[in-house]
């Protein structure tokens, strides 16, 4: 089997469980800050066997590195608060479909942050993202039997894309970092950040929601960043944003087959109009003569 073969089979992996995260969340009927608090101690347990099996902890970090790879894990803690929060608010596929609204977030933050110009097709990429949006609130509030605050659960996801992509941001500062590294200091600043308000007093007394919680940090953290990672070394980057809609793709169907939400027309074009729109930024296709945008990085999800 040839790097570009195993590497598509190890991101079609990654995006798989990643799609399936929703499904964990939910059925573990625990509060969200105790569901992020476990998936970070686990995923910290995985992470650190799996950088010590690898040698990486024979890296000497400064405390510049460590200080960066701990701010980006501070933005992702608070992206995955707020991701999971709007699942039981917008449902899982409307909230997956908003939070793939990250490429703009970027392209928001060069232009402010970097100056990096706004070509005319990013403009009608983000246009057609916004009208997708549009559609999406304006379907509120007949979103589905398992929607509550539906506009809240948006404003969720946005603000999770949000901080998604000051992690990104934060990650381009990490190159030449051991991404199995950086991943294992932002769970553990995630436990530490979390502890004091995880409920730890009333720990889970079934084995069914051990194992969610178990599965989130040992599978969708860990196993997840090791085939992520490795497939990111394997693959040219088209490749590697092409096959990160297979995210939202397989979140939209646990969504339908697990827990029957049906999406209305408005949605279903207004979701696609996102995905579309971000697989267009992702990807670097054009709509007029210019500069493709560069793929943007990958930060722990």
């Amino acid at each position: 089997m040839n790097d570009t073969v195993r590497g598509t089979v190890e991101m079609s992996a990654a995006m798989a469980i990643l799609g399936t995260i929703g499904w964990f969340v939910v059925l573990s009927g625990q509060p969200i800050m105790d569901v992020v608090f476990w998936r970070c101690a686990f995923g910290a347990l995985t992470l650190l066997v799996i950088c010590t099996a690898l040698g990486l902890l024979r890296n000497r970090l400064s405390l510049r590195i460590i200080g960066i790879a701990a701010l980006g894990g501070v933005a992702i803690v608070v992206n995955w608060l707020l991701l999971f929060s709007a699942f039981s608010r917008a449902s899982i596929s409307i909230a997956t479909a908003v939070y793939n609204t990250q490429p703009f977030m970027l392209v928001g933050f060069g232009a402010l942050f970097f100056a990096e110009r706004l070509t005319l097709t990013k403009l009608t990429w983000l246009a057609i993202a916004f009208a997708g949006m549009v559609l999406i609130v304006q379907a509120a509030p007949d979103a589905g039997d398992v929607g509550t605050d539906y506009l809240t659960g948006i404003v969720m996801a946005l603000g999770a894309a949000f901080f998604w992509a000051v992690a990104a941001i934060v990650t381009k500062k990490l190159k030449g970092t051991p991404p199995h590294l950086i991943a294992l200091i932002q769970v553990c600043v995630g436990v530490v950040m979390l502890a004091p308000f995880a409920n730890l007093s009333q720990l889970p007394a079934d084995a069914w929601s051990w194992t969610m919680l178990a599965t989130l940090g040992i599978v969708h953290t860990g196993l997840m960043y090791i085939l992520m990672y490795g497939a990111i070394q394997k693959l040219p980057t088209h490749l590697q944003g092409s096959l990160s809609f297979i995210y939202p793709v397989v979140a939209i169907l646990v969504d339908v087959i697990a827990f029957g939400h049906r999406l209305h027309l408005s949605q279903i074009v207004g979701a696609s109009a996102i995905l579309i729109a971000a697989a267009g930024m992702n990807l670097g296709w054009t709509l007029w003569k210019g500069k493709p945008p560069v793929a943007s990085p990958h930060p722990i999800k």
